[in-house]
């Protein structure tokens, strides 16, 4: 029979909606604006980065940045996610959710800064350091995700838990369109001062030397909200289960969450030395691979996929909005209208596609549950891509590119009405407290490995197949956007079969859906196993 669960966590759970859950979304969703503000801003930039520091006079098309240099921006950065989401998971665990979550903020508005201050004698080196800077930006980014879904998954009751934490995730909604807004402001400002001719009227002069301030202060800005946030980081409190099921100290959880919620809470040591014994296994115990290894590879598995599809569907939009007139062909432009075209473009799909579909997560997540949206999201962005690849030709037609843009739009909605959300909700539900932000840090690291994958596969992938682009690109043939939109729908369904692996948690208790502290087991099987039986890697 299970023990009786602790005051502290049983009034956590029935709580309505307070000032601290409030106060809590907001400074993990500032640090999420800033997050999706600072991986999205290189995107923005990158064809002004080519113009301006790879020109070669007498060429007829403007300068591009080499690919593999294009596709490292993007690694870079991921690469420093991974390193900080597998880094600041296992930190969470080991030394508490606090501790470490004012660094993460200080780590991103060091690398947002110096970013923008990149040097070098020549365009390499310039490039050399921007990825050096951009990989540590990436382990700050990287290290806020399993920190701050687990920090606000233990604060939230059961009733609210899922909106909560879906909240903080659409915060990077408002971070893409920010990313958007302030490069608009800046390219218009410097294209209003510095009047610059169509590269074709003027080759050199359609890219003039201020053009070089433009992508500094757009890194740069992304700082700012880091920097607003750090104070009040470090003054939250550490999470009552951490203290109470990790840390085993009843009494300070208690004190914490009675000023907190304003109530007399005991601390209950006795309790808790009973709840918590024996599960201070390991994630390579066969007791974790038993209880919870399908969970975490489901978790993982259907991150990695939402990266490659989530991020491949990025890429892709250059040549949609180039299908569509949005973005006219180089030559046609300054490097500074370029910018602001492209800018303006990202623009009209996050406000019509992106944030709509974080919020409508935020309202239904708790009603109709996390795998049921994961399942539609997966499957609508499945049926929209079969469709825009089956009548890609006839979409981008004029007269009918309205129906490409909208299609194209509904997929980024059901990605975030859908997995992009969800697999940011569900790893910080279904673990065990003292494996909580490690587990989340495993499966979003998994999620940027896909985002690598998506980032460097599909911007070959998605070249014409006869080449035609191959001289004014830089890039070899690939399959083309009709065939790679075929390859990311087949990815789709991989998701929705990974997907079934995975618990629903929505209306439950942490301790009821994990089978911690006093819960039932989550295979109904609690017998102890000792931590040196090691699953081999």
């Amino acid at each position: 029979m299970a023990p009786e669960k602790l005051q502290v966590l049983h009034a956590l759970d029935v709580a309505g909606t307070q000032r601290y859950h409030v106060r809590a979304v907001v400074i993990a969703g500032t640090g999420f604006f800033a997050d999706a503000y600072d991986l999205f801003c290189i995107t923005l930039v990158t064809k002004l980065l080519g113009r301006i520091y790879y020109h070669a006079p007498g060429r007829g098309e403007p300068g591009r940045l080499p690919p593999r240099l294009e596709a490292a921006f993007g690694g870079a950065t991921f690469c420093g996610a991974v390193a900080g989401q597998l880094l600041f998971g296992w930190l969470g665990d080991q030394a508490g959710r606090k501790r470490f979550y004012g660094k993460t903020v200080l780590l991103m508005a060091a690398g947002s800064f110096l970013s923008g201050l990149s040097f070098g004698d020549t365009p390499g080196g310039v490039m050399a350091t921007l990825c050096f800077f951009r990989f540590w930006l990436g382990v700050g980014v990287g290290g806020d995700y399993p920190l701050s879904a687990t920090i606000v998954a233990e604060y939230a009751s059961k009733r609210t838990r899922g909106a909560l934490v879906a909240a903080v995730f659409a915060t990077e909604g408002f971070g893409v369109l920010a990313g958007c807004i302030v490069t608009l402001a800046v390219s218009a400002t410097f294209q209003a001062r510095f009047r610059a001719p169509a590269y074709e009227e003027d080759p050199t002069g359609s890219t003039p030397p201020q053009a070089d301030y433009v992508w500094r202060i757009v890194l740069m800005a992304g700082a700012i909200p880091a920097c607003l946030t750090y104070h009040w980081r470090a003054r939250m409190p550490e999470t009552a289960r951490y203290t109470a099921l990790v840390a085993r100290d009843a009494g300070r959880a208690a004190r914490d969450m009675s000023r907190v919620l304003e109530v007399d809470i005991a601390g209950e040591p006795d309790k808790v030395e009973s709840l918590t014994r024996g599960r201070d296994y390991g994630v390579l115990s066969r007791r974790f691979a038993r209880r919870h290894g399908l969970h975490l590879l489901g978790a993982a598995a259907c991150w990695f996929v939402l990266g490659v599809v989530f991020y491949s569907q990025t890429i892709l939009q250059e040549e949609i909005f180039s299908d569509v007139g949005w973005v006219p062909r180089a030559r046609a432009m300054s490097a500074l209208e370029e910018a602001y075209r492209v800018a303006r473009g990202h623009a009209i799909i996050a406000l019509c596609g992106t944030l709509p579909g974080y919020w409508f997560t935020v309202a239904l997540v708790d009603v109709v549950g996390r795998k049921a949206i994961q399942f539609l999201g997966f499957a609508m962005m499945t049926g929209f891509m079969l469709a825009i690849a089956a009548l890609y030709d006839g979409l981008a037609s004029p007269g009918r590119r309205v129906w490409l843009v909208a299609m194209y739009t509904f997929t980024f909605f059901f990605a975030n009405f859908g997995p992009n959300s969800t697999t940011f909700i569900v790893p910080a539900e279904i673990f065990p407290a003292h494996l909580r932000a490690t587990c989340h840090g495993i499966s979003s690291a998994a999620g940027k490995a896909g985002a690598i994958v998506g980032t460097f596969g599909f911007m070959y992938a998605a070249q014409k197949a006869d080449g035609s682009e191959a001289a004014e690109t830089g890039y070899p043939s690939g399959i083309g956007v009709r065939a790679s939109l075929f390859v990311l729908a087949a990815s789709n369904v991989l998701g929705i079969l990974f997907t079934c692996l995975l618990p629903e948690p929505k209306g439950r208790s942490l301790e009821e859906v994990s089978g911690d502290g006093g819960g039932e087991s989550v295979n109904g099987d609690d017998a102890d196993v000792g931590d040196s039986q090691i699953l081999p890697l």
